[in-house]
């Protein structure tokens, strides 16, 4: 995972909204763009990163054993060659920045569960970790990001309690958080993540070459 730590402390002239969702593969790769913008901006001591949930299928319901390549063969109409070249490409881009996507071992997984993970975390000061932890567990480790031993796993694994992630799981906790950022993200127009938002002023769409970040961010800066 990435070193780069950004502190949110008093005197922070930035702050960075990202909506994404766990199960999409750019989202990560922008993750990792935007961390390579940050090591290069003067001002990143200054930043306040907030991930925000969003999610591409809120109704899907995978079934048990698909692959993710007929999976998005079937949501497609695309052929299951064409959508292995898609993803190959993807995996391509995705190495480029340091990640490893194993795509054979992908398991479909919708993905409300792992955003109220990421919503308690963030309160506890752990969102970006969580993010993390949860985007390797789902491209790299092929883990079940729906299941709740799976989640209760990755919520010990960065430092919260199994206990207290369990009880979170088991009721409703954090559901209307998760609610209320994809609610945001639609009223602001949200089309496509992962989706990043200055100050509320300035806006980028897509795994942006870092180059892009950088500008955004020094712009945001200065303005």
């Amino acid at each position: 995972m990435s070193k780069i730590e950004v502190s949110s402390i008093r005197n922070v002239k930035l702050k960075v909204e990202i909506w994404a969702d766990i199960v999409c593969p750019w989202c990560y790769i922008g993750k990792r763009r935007f961390e390579q913008a940050l090591a290069q901006f003067e001002h990143s001591k200054n930043i306040e990163i907030e991930w925000k949930s969003y999610q591409l299928s809120p109704n899907g319901n995978p079934k048990p054993g698909k692959s993710i390549y007929q999976s998005l063969a079937d949501k497609k109409g695309w052929t299951l060659d064409y959508t292995k070249q898609v993803h190959e490409h993807v995996t391509s881009q995705a190495k480029e920045v340091g990640l490893t996507y194993n795509f054979d071992d992908v398991v479909v997984a919708n993905t409300f569960d792992a955003h109220r993970l990421m919503q308690h975390s963030r309160k506890r000061g752990l969102g970006q970790i969580a993010e993390e932890h949860l985007f390797k567990a789902y491209f790299t480790e092929g883990r079940n990001i729906a299941d709740h031993q799976t989640l209760i796993q990755i919520g010990t694994e960065i430092g919260l309690e199994s206990i207290e992630v369990s009880q979170m799981l088991s009721g409703n906790e954090c559901s209307e958080d998760v609610s209320r950022d994809i609610y945001e993200a639609h009223q602001i127009g949200v089309q496509g993540v992962p989706y990043f938002l200055i100050n509320e002023t300035y806006a980028v769409s897509g795994a942006q070459q870092p180059e892009t970040f950088l500008g955004l961010l020094r712009k945001a800066w200065a303005g």
